[in-house]
């Protein structure tokens, strides 16, 4: 349930209001998609945003976007670096080279081929790592040491989660008042953003998250009331594979989400597929573990209609035949 705190919070709705503006040269506004089929299926009424028709396969430029077009010339002349599976890669590879910036981006060994190879194609040079034993911060961190660059982080940036915000705000601008809205959760960026300007738009909203059963560090987190680590999560949705919530998006996700609605990767992959097949939408796990929750009817009773974040659509073609 959603805690009261005392501190301030990284952002407010305004901050995701001035990414709306920021952030236009380069983010699209994507369609908000329905499915009678669907919502018989799931027994609630579901608006879909499509963030994986977005500029780069997912939501990530959102975020990205804000970030690097707030930066001075000064510091685009020494460059950007970002850690990341693929998604946040190649926004930051195309925001970088939107405004002719040098883009560095750290990515784990095992990353999808199709996210890694989109990441080269921007332009941007991609350094490698095995994520069960080395630090993705630690190698960034001596990279922004030896070239003076910006960090351009995945989640846990006020200028990111203001970015990231702004498909939940389209949405409701879009479908007006909805009972509920969800979004898929793995550092929290995007759902804090989103919940930071759903409750400004309709304070009487639920926001649910969704994460997947092998890595739970949100909902841990939010049971314990403080952040919960759990080591090498184990999920075939590789953007939401980090290990704990973020410093500054867990304070959000405390004040607004009222609950973490755990899938399992069988029911991930399900849903790609069904998404697929019966919606002509295509969706990579991650992006579809919203969608998850609400197809194997995780919401609690009484939720008519629901906003539905699809954060990306970047999936390897072999391992989509799989699904």
């Amino acid at each position: 349930m959603p805690v009261e705190l005392k501190t301030p919070l990284a952002i407010q709705a305004g901050d995701v209001r001035a990414a709306a503006e920021r952030i236009r040269p380069l983010a699209r506004r994507t369609p908000v998609f329905t499915s009678a089929g669907f919502d018989a299926e799931s027994g609630v009424r579901a608006y879909f945003k499509c963030e994986n028709l977005q500029r780069g396969g997912a939501f990530k430029i959102r975020g990205a976007s804000n970030l690097i077009l707030s930066l001075s010339g000064e510091a685009l002349s020494r460059g950007v670096v970002a850690y990341s599976s693929g998604n946040h890669a190649q926004a930051t590879a195309i925001a970088a080279h939107h405004v002719g910036a040098r883009a560095t981006i750290v990515m784990p060994e095992d990353a999808p081929r199709s996210k890694m190879e989109a990441t080269r194609a921007r332009g941007a040079h991609i350094v490698t790592y095995n994520r069960f034993q080395e630090s993705r911060e630690a190698i960034a961190a001596g990279i922004l040491a030896e070239t003076g660059a910006t960090l351009v982080p995945p989640f846990d940036h006020p200028m990111i989660m203001a970015g990231q915000g702004t498909a939940a705000m389209e949405l409701l601008e879009e479908t007006g008042p909805l009972d509920a809205l969800i979004a898929p959760v793995g550092g929290g960026g995007l759902l804090s953003g989103s919940a930071t300007i759903a409750r400004e738009l309709n304070p009487e909203i639920r926001i649910f998250g969704a994460e997947p059963e092998g890595a739970n560090d949100t909902l841990l987190s939010l049971e314990a009331g403080t952040r919960v680590t759990v080591p090498h999560p184990n999920t075939i949705a590789d953007g939401l594979r980090s290990p704990k919530p973020g410093e500054l998006t867990f304070p959000i996700l405390q004040r607004f989400v009222e609950r973490v609605l755990l899938v399992s990767d069988a029911e991930l992959r399900a849903t790609v597929k069904f998404l697929l097949l019966r919606l002509k939408i295509l969706a990579e796990p991650s992006g579809a573990a919203s969608v998850a929750a609400v197809l194997f009817r995780k919401l609690p009773p009484g939720i008519r209609s629901v906003g539905v974040i699809i954060s990306g659509g970047n999936v390897d073609f072999e391992e989509l035949a799989r699904y």
